[in-house]
């Protein structure tokens, strides 16, 4: 049931058996397994993909009942902790989720917490998608999910904002903008803005802040774009909590823009069309504030 889940979310064994951790033979396997034990074909195979026939349409809603009732079960029968499968990505894993693991200890000491660190937003949200993670922390825009500028997988996701996550447009205090008393973005125009990769999500918050004034320098992750930047190569839009020691230090100081950039939000994402044990509900609201 949870392999045809996932190949009714990603419409691809491929893509499904990356989310389950499987190799695809064996989710092809199991999905045979499955159409053989009921009689009937549950995917029509096309070019573009798998698509639910009328009898894998009958059967979603039955999978999800009897994923939750043989939870259910085993849970009453071995009387195990209440579990929660967290993902997280690697850029915020150091910064943020420390205090939020502190806040789940505190409120609940009797919960089993299995964490994930991963380098993609992508592949956190399909592990949520698939059910091979309870929730997973993400930045994002303030408003509807993915407002950042981020796409969404196929299946109906809820979230609860955690803290906010201020950013900083910082430079070296040898660059030509540091002694600036204020900045728009358009006083940025022909200068070199150091960044990611474009999923990243601080690149994707410098190009709704910034659009396209500035040239766009790939570095890598926040260490090696904060480098350059103390280096003079270049401005970087980064989390406070990764430049605060350098701006103490003052091989890095804060550009003066106006708006000043607008904060992300951490945010803890589920499934929304998995009504939670009572156990995984408290849990996912004991990580707020």
């Amino acid at each position: 049931m949870r392999v045809f889940e996932a190949v009714v979310a990603h419409r691809s064994v491929t893509a499904a058996a990356a989310a389950l951790g499987l190799a695809p033979s064996s989710v092809t396997e199991q999905i045979r397994t499955l159409e053989h034990g009921l009689g009937t074909e549950l995917f029509d195979r096309a070019p573009r993909g798998l698509a639910l026939t009328p009898a894998g349409e009958r059967l979603r809603p039955w999978s999800r009942r009897l994923l939750d009732q043989a939870e259910q079960a085993r849970r009453e029968v071995v009387a195990a902790r209440a579990r929660l499968r967290l993902g997280a990505l690697d850029t915020i894993a150091a910064t943020h989720l420390p205090t939020v693991l502190a806040r789940l200890a505190e409120r609940r000491p009797d919960l089993e917490i299995s964490l994930h660190t991963g380098t993609t937003r992508d592949g956190l949200l399909d592990g949520v998608a698939a059910g091979a993670l309870e929730a997973a922390l993400i930045l994002d825009a303030a408003g509807p999910l993915g407002g950042l500028g981020f796409s969404l997988p196929p299946a109906p996701l809820d979230h609860l904002d955690l803290q906010d996550v201020p950013l900083a447009l910082v430079a070296a205090p040898t660059h030509p903008l540091a002694r600036a008393t204020t900045l728009t973005p358009e006083d940025l125009t022909g200068q070199r803005l150091l960044v990611n990769t474009p999923a990243c999500s601080f690149h994707l918050a410098g190009e709704r802040l910034l659009g396209h004034h500035l040239a766009r320098v790939p570095t890598g992750g926040i260490p090696v774009t904060r480098a350059c930047a103390e280096q003079g190569l270049g401005l970087a839009l980064l989390p406070d909590a990764a430049v605060h020691d350098r701006l103490t230090t003052g091989t890095l100081v804060r550009l003066p823009l106006t708006p000043p950039p607008p904060p992300l939000h951490l945010r803890l994402v589920w499934r929304a069309d998995r009504t939670p044990t009572p156990a995984l509900h408290q849990a996912l609201h004991a990580a707020t504030p």
